[in-house]
């Protein structure tokens, strides 16, 4: 299920797999790289926590037509249901995590609701980039998931 507003983008999909091994791969901000289905978060920078919990801060380096790193902060945080980070322009990357038969629905959500400049991402069209790049990481925490057995 996909959902796209102006201002969130939500892709849900069942994946067969325990709601906490899930939750595990997010809050490791060093699997971050191996989940991302955009092709931009290329590596964890080092200083940051082992394992995310509310208020924790931690930096990616990233490529987006060109390398960059980000700085984000864990902003929404209940094992195993939800997990959500701030980037510094104020939108939030959301994990949400519901038991259901067959496994686990995670729904990704880019919410730039918030974000007081945000028409320009809407002009730069990352509603539309985000939800491709929503759709093949949880393609890819699919795979990470049947892989495992």
């Amino acid at each position: 299920m996909t959902t796209t507003s102006r201002y969130l983008v939500s892709v849900s999909k069942v994946i067969a797999a325990d709601r906490q091994w899930l939750f595990d791969i997010l809050a490791d901000p060093a699997q971050h790289p191996l989940i991302d289905g955009s092709g931009s978060v290329k590596a964890l920078r080092p200083g940051g926590p082992g394992r995310l919990s509310l208020g924790a801060s931690f930096s990616m380096d990233m490529h987006l037509t060109a390398d960059y790193k980000i700085r984000n902060t864990v902003v929404e945080f209940e094992e195993p249901a939800l997990i959500g980070w701030r980037h510094f322009n104020g939108h939030i990357w959301r994990y949400r995590l519901t038991e259901v038969a067959g496994g686990t629905e995670v729904t990704e959500e880019w919410d730039a609701r918030g974000v007081p400049n945000r028409l320009g991402l809407v002009l730069l069209r990352f509603p539309q980039r985000n939800r491709a790049g929503m759709t093949a990481t949880l393609e890819r925490m699919a795979e990470l998931a049947a892989a495992r057995g």
